[in-house]
Protein backbone atom coordinates (compact mmCIF):
# COMPACT_ATOMS: atom_id res chain seq x y z
CA UNK A 1 0.00 0.00 0.00
CA UNK A 2 1.43 3.34 -1.03
CA UNK A 3 1.89 5.94 1.72
CA UNK A 4 -0.59 8.75 1.68
CA UNK A 5 0.98 11.91 0.35
CA UNK A 6 -0.40 15.11 1.77
CA UNK A 7 -1.08 17.68 -0.85
CA UNK A 8 1.33 20.57 -0.84
CA UNK A 9 -0.33 23.81 0.26
CA UNK A 10 1.24 26.93 -1.15
CA UNK A 11 1.53 29.75 1.37
CA UNK A 12 -0.73 32.67 0.72
CA UNK A 13 1.15 35.63 -0.67
CA UNK A 14 1.54 38.49 1.80
CA UNK A 15 -0.90 41.25 1.00
CA UNK A 16 0.79 44.59 0.43
CA UNK A 17 -1.43 47.13 2.10
CA UNK A 18 -2.17 50.51 0.60
CA UNK A 19 -0.92 53.64 2.41
CA UNK A 20 -4.43 54.49 3.65
CA UNK A 21 -4.34 51.31 5.74
CA UNK A 22 -1.67 52.90 7.93
CA UNK A 23 -3.04 56.47 7.99
CA UNK A 24 -4.56 56.46 11.48
CA UNK A 25 -1.50 54.83 13.05
CA UNK A 26 0.79 57.25 11.23
CA UNK A 27 -1.19 60.26 12.49
CA UNK A 28 -1.05 58.95 16.06
CA UNK A 29 2.69 58.41 15.85
CA UNK A 30 3.39 61.79 14.26
CA UNK A 31 1.35 63.50 16.95
CA UNK A 32 3.18 61.55 19.66
CA UNK A 33 6.52 62.65 18.21
CA UNK A 34 5.46 66.31 18.12
CA UNK A 35 4.51 66.77 14.46
CA UNK A 36 1.12 68.57 14.30
CA UNK A 37 -1.44 66.65 12.22
CA UNK A 38 -4.75 68.17 13.30
CA UNK A 39 -7.59 65.71 13.84
CA UNK A 40 -6.33 62.17 14.39
CA UNK A 41 -8.94 60.36 12.34
CA UNK A 42 -7.10 58.55 9.54
CA UNK A 43 -7.87 61.29 7.03
CA UNK A 44 -4.67 62.71 5.52
CA UNK A 45 -5.76 66.34 5.26
CA UNK A 46 -3.72 69.37 4.20
CA UNK A 47 -2.67 69.72 7.86
CA UNK A 48 -1.51 66.10 8.05
CA UNK A 49 0.41 66.65 4.81
CA UNK A 50 2.23 69.54 6.48
CA UNK A 51 3.30 67.15 9.23
CA UNK A 52 4.40 64.55 6.68
CA UNK A 53 6.36 67.22 4.81
CA UNK A 54 8.14 68.14 8.05
CA UNK A 55 8.77 64.47 8.82
CA UNK A 56 10.41 63.96 5.44
CA UNK A 57 12.65 66.98 5.86
CA UNK A 58 13.78 66.20 9.41
CA UNK A 59 14.49 62.59 8.46
CA UNK A 60 16.48 63.32 5.31
CA UNK A 61 13.78 62.18 2.86
CA UNK A 62 12.75 64.06 -0.32
CA UNK A 63 10.69 67.05 0.84
CA UNK A 64 7.20 67.45 -0.59
CA UNK A 65 3.59 68.13 0.40
CA UNK A 66 2.39 64.87 -1.16
CA UNK A 67 0.07 62.47 0.59
CA UNK A 68 1.04 59.41 2.60
CA UNK A 69 3.20 56.79 0.88
CA UNK A 70 4.22 53.33 2.06
CA UNK A 71 7.78 54.56 2.57
CA UNK A 72 6.45 57.36 4.78
CA UNK A 73 4.33 54.92 6.78
CA UNK A 74 7.21 52.51 7.40
CA UNK A 75 9.54 55.38 8.33
CA UNK A 76 7.10 56.94 10.80
CA UNK A 77 5.90 53.70 12.40
CA UNK A 78 9.44 52.40 12.91
CA UNK A 79 10.58 55.59 14.64
CA UNK A 80 10.83 55.84 18.42
CA UNK A 81 11.88 59.49 18.77
CA UNK A 82 12.43 62.72 16.88
CA UNK A 83 15.68 62.92 14.94
CA UNK A 84 18.51 65.12 16.18
CA UNK A 85 18.80 68.39 14.19
CA UNK A 86 21.80 68.85 11.94
CA UNK A 87 21.42 72.64 12.02
CA UNK A 88 22.47 75.18 14.62
CA UNK A 89 19.99 76.52 17.21
CA UNK A 90 17.48 79.01 15.88
CA UNK A 91 14.15 79.34 14.09
CA UNK A 92 13.71 77.80 10.64
CA UNK A 93 10.70 78.47 8.41
CA UNK A 94 10.16 76.02 5.54
CA UNK A 95 7.83 77.63 2.99
CA UNK A 96 7.39 74.35 1.11
CA UNK A 97 5.89 72.63 4.15
CA UNK A 98 4.50 75.81 5.75
CA UNK A 99 6.17 74.64 8.95
CA UNK A 100 8.35 76.33 11.57
CA UNK A 101 11.05 74.49 13.51
CA UNK A 102 12.39 75.91 16.76
CA UNK A 103 15.76 74.34 17.54
CA UNK A 104 17.00 74.81 21.09
CA UNK A 105 20.29 73.16 21.98
CA UNK A 106 20.40 69.98 19.92
CA UNK A 107 16.66 69.27 19.83
CA UNK A 108 13.59 70.26 17.86
CA UNK A 109 11.76 71.97 20.73
CA UNK A 110 8.73 72.86 18.64
CA UNK A 111 7.38 72.03 15.18
CA UNK A 112 4.37 74.20 14.34
CA UNK A 113 2.13 75.27 11.47
CA UNK A 114 2.75 78.69 9.93
CA UNK A 115 1.53 80.70 6.95
CA UNK A 116 3.96 82.79 4.90
CA UNK A 117 3.34 85.53 2.33
CA UNK A 118 0.72 85.04 -0.35
CA UNK A 119 1.49 85.66 -4.06
CA UNK A 120 2.47 89.30 -4.52
CA UNK A 121 3.51 89.55 -0.86
CA UNK A 122 6.12 86.81 -0.75
CA UNK A 123 8.10 86.29 2.43
CA UNK A 124 11.74 86.64 1.27
CA UNK A 125 14.10 83.70 1.57
CA UNK A 126 16.66 85.20 3.90
CA UNK A 127 18.67 84.52 7.03
CA UNK A 128 18.52 87.15 9.75
CA UNK A 129 18.76 87.61 13.48
CA UNK A 130 16.13 88.69 15.97
CA UNK A 131 16.66 92.41 16.55
CA UNK A 132 13.34 93.44 18.09
CA UNK A 133 10.54 91.80 20.09
CA UNK A 134 7.09 93.23 20.85
CA UNK A 135 5.14 91.37 23.52
CA UNK A 136 1.36 91.06 23.48
CA UNK A 137 -0.94 92.56 20.84
CA UNK A 138 -0.48 95.59 18.62
CA UNK A 139 -2.06 96.80 15.40
CA UNK A 140 0.00 96.60 12.23
CA UNK A 141 1.42 99.91 11.04
CA UNK A 142 0.82 98.83 7.43
CA UNK A 143 -2.66 97.25 7.48
CA UNK A 144 -5.74 98.50 9.28
CA UNK A 145 -7.39 96.21 11.82
CA UNK A 146 -4.58 93.66 11.45
CA UNK A 147 -3.39 92.68 14.91
CA UNK A 148 -0.07 91.02 15.63
CA UNK A 149 0.71 89.05 18.79
CA UNK A 150 4.14 88.47 20.37
CA UNK A 151 5.97 89.77 17.32
CA UNK A 152 9.57 88.73 16.59
CA UNK A 153 11.37 90.94 14.03
CA UNK A 154 14.42 89.47 12.32
CA UNK A 155 15.37 91.58 9.24
CA UNK A 156 16.58 95.09 10.02
CA UNK A 157 16.40 96.14 6.36
CA UNK A 158 12.80 94.84 6.17
CA UNK A 159 11.57 96.09 9.57
CA UNK A 160 7.90 95.36 8.88
CA UNK A 161 8.42 91.60 8.55
CA UNK A 162 7.96 89.52 11.70
CA UNK A 163 6.98 86.18 13.10
CA UNK A 164 3.72 86.78 14.95
CA UNK A 165 0.43 85.35 16.11
CA UNK A 166 -2.86 86.53 14.62
CA UNK A 167 -6.18 87.50 16.15
CA UNK A 168 -7.60 84.05 15.32
CA UNK A 169 -5.79 80.84 14.37
CA UNK A 170 -8.04 80.41 11.34
CA UNK A 171 -5.84 83.06 9.65
CA UNK A 172 -2.94 80.60 9.73
CA UNK A 173 -3.80 78.68 6.58
CA UNK A 174 -2.04 75.53 5.33
CA UNK A 175 -0.81 77.65 2.42
CA UNK A 176 0.77 81.12 1.98
CA UNK A 177 -1.79 83.72 3.07
CA UNK A 178 -0.05 86.60 4.86
CA UNK A 179 1.24 90.01 3.76
CA UNK A 180 4.94 88.94 3.96
CA UNK A 181 5.03 88.20 7.69
CA UNK A 182 5.15 84.67 9.07
CA UNK A 183 1.90 83.96 10.88
CA UNK A 184 2.33 81.47 13.71
CA UNK A 185 -0.27 79.55 15.69
CA UNK A 186 -1.20 80.70 19.18
CA UNK A 187 -0.33 79.88 21.94
CA UNK A 188 2.81 78.45 20.28
CA UNK A 189 4.01 81.93 19.26
CA UNK A 190 3.86 83.01 22.91
CA UNK A 191 6.05 80.06 23.90
CA UNK A 192 8.45 80.63 21.00
CA UNK A 193 8.63 84.33 21.93
CA UNK A 194 9.60 83.46 25.50
CA UNK A 195 12.35 81.08 24.33
CA UNK A 196 13.83 83.39 21.67
CA UNK A 197 16.40 85.95 22.82
CA UNK A 198 17.60 88.91 20.78
CA UNK A 199 20.25 87.72 18.32
CA UNK A 200 18.63 84.35 17.60
CA UNK A 201 19.10 83.10 14.04
CA UNK A 202 15.98 83.06 11.83
CA UNK A 203 16.10 81.45 8.40
CA UNK A 204 13.37 81.45 5.74
CA UNK A 205 13.77 79.01 2.83
CA UNK A 206 11.93 76.84 0.30
CA UNK A 207 9.17 77.48 -2.23
CA UNK A 208 5.47 76.64 -2.01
Amino acid sequence: MKPTVKPTVSPKPRVKQKPAYYALRVERQLDKLGYPVGDIDGDITARAKQALCAWRETNGLPVSRAGLTLNDAYSVLNATKRPTPTRSPGIYVNKTCQILYQIVGNTYKRIVWISTGQPGYDTPNRTGKVWRKWAGAHESSLYDDAYMYDSIYFLKDRPGIALHGSRVNSLIKPYPASHRCVRVMRPEIHEIYADTPIGTKVQIYGEY
